[in-house]
């Protein structure tokens, strides 16, 4: 019953999220969990049984889950890792010209979804492996676009929209993530990245209906981050190793 918990709950959330409005610095806003709900109604399946980790990101990328649907769904990783090879996906309305949504045909790789789903794929070896006790998840199901100093248009996270309007874009975000650990009832939460970690800790710091699991931060395997280019799927297997959530 879990797969179609997890639908209601993130089917509610892209409602919620679509009734938002955002101001500067975002100028473009996609929601892929409208315009490619099929690629997660696919991936929902894999939610099913009790899950011992739970894994968290901020919000989609541009080759990622903005092409899929998918919680760091580089393209790749999507067909040959998770075995999903078709999507239906509609044009969002308004996009910009230099992050097109052309779903499984896009043929830019989100380097992000390729070393994250890249470490399960190594560490797991079959998706339904790592599936059996693990779960990956987007705090937030919008992606971003504002422009630079320099003119150019760049991913923007969350935390750097207008307060006002992420922190109610951030109310329903929490919310979300509650229902979905509640259903998934995790001994581990690991947040992607500060935000995803931070987001995290805020809105699960009171024990749930099955107990309080616990909230631990790796490093996001963005290029951006110039740590996460030296050996990030070395970094984050040691540390969850040690901490006990990997053997």
């Amino acid at each position: 019953m879990n797969t179609l918990h997890i639908l209601r709950i993130y089917q509610r959330l892209c409602d919620d999220v679509g009734r938002l409005s955002f101001s500067y610095p975002a100028e473009f806003v996609y929601n892929p969990l409208s315009y490619a709900w099929d690629g997660f109604r696919q991936y929902a399946k894999f939610s099913e049984g009790r899950k011992r980790v739970v894994f968290v990101g901020i919000n989609p990328g541009p080759w990622g889950m903005a092409q899929t649907g998918i919680p760091f769904g580089e393209v790749n990783s999507v067909r040959e890792f998770l075995g999903i090879t078709s999507i239906r996906v509609f044009t969002p309305q308004d996009t910009h010209v230099s992050y097109p949504v052309h779903g499984l045909d896009c043929g830019r790789s989100e380097v992000s979804g390729k070393r994250l789903w890249g470490l399960f794929r190594e560490k797991f070896g079959k998706a339904d492996n790592f599936f059996a006790s693990h779960f990956v998840l987007n705090y937030c199901p919008l992606l971003f676009l504002g422009r630079t100093d320099a003119g150019s248009i760049r991913n923007l996270t969350p935390d750097k929209l207008n307060p006002p309007e992420r922190d109610e874009l951030c109310r329903l975000c929490d919310d979300a993530l509650i229902e979905a650990v509640e259903i998934l009832r995790p001994d581990y939460v690991i947040g992607i990245g500060t935000f995803a970690f931070q987001r995290a800790k805020s809105s699960l710091q009171y024990s749930l209906a099955y107990g309080r699991p616990d909230i631990i931060r790796i490093l996001h395997p963005s290029p951006a981050n110039p740590r996460a280019n030296k050996d990030w799927a070395g970094q984050v297997t040691r540390q969850l190793s040690s901490l006990g959530v990997w053997e």
